[in-house]
């Protein structure tokens, strides 16, 4: 079964690079953006345990997507030693168009399960992935 879910992930990723390419993005740089986005700026600490990767790959892809001018790093407001990444402008835009390809790969990917079936995957999942 793991290597069914290792194919199945790698087939989804290897697709989504794909699409994000003309935007000069990657899977990881993605879902940095959708984490800030959703969360409206977190440390860099709290991006590696949310997405689950190595401080200092955060540390790289939060500086990819700042020389890019996607993400800026704020002071924390209660922590003076902590920065928060944050969308800037041109990231929030990036992030939408983003999330359109995400979409449309997940639409792709998936298409071959009913609705139904999607929502019990997702949960599936979720609940594999929970500690």
């Amino acid at each position: 079964m793991g290597f069914l879910l290792a194919r199945a992930g790698g087939r989804a990723i290897r697709k989504l690079n794909r699409a994000l390419e003309e935007s000069g993005l990657r899977s990881r740089h993605y879902t940095v953006l959708m984490a800030a986005a959703e969360r409206g700026g977190l440390s860099q600490r709290e991006l590696g345990d949310l997405l689950g990767i190595d401080p200092s790959a955060v540390v790289a892809l939060v500086d990819d997507l700042s020389a890019a001018g996607l993400v800026r790093r704020d002071p924390h407001p209660e922590d003076r030693r902590t920065r928060l990444v944050v969308l800037t402008e041109k990231g929030h835009d990036t992030f939408e168009r983003a999330s359109e390809l995400a979409a449309e790969v997940e639409r792709d990917t998936l298409g071959q399960l009913s609705p139904k079936e999607r929502v019990v995957l997702v949960d599936l999942l979720r609940r594999i992935l929970t500690d």
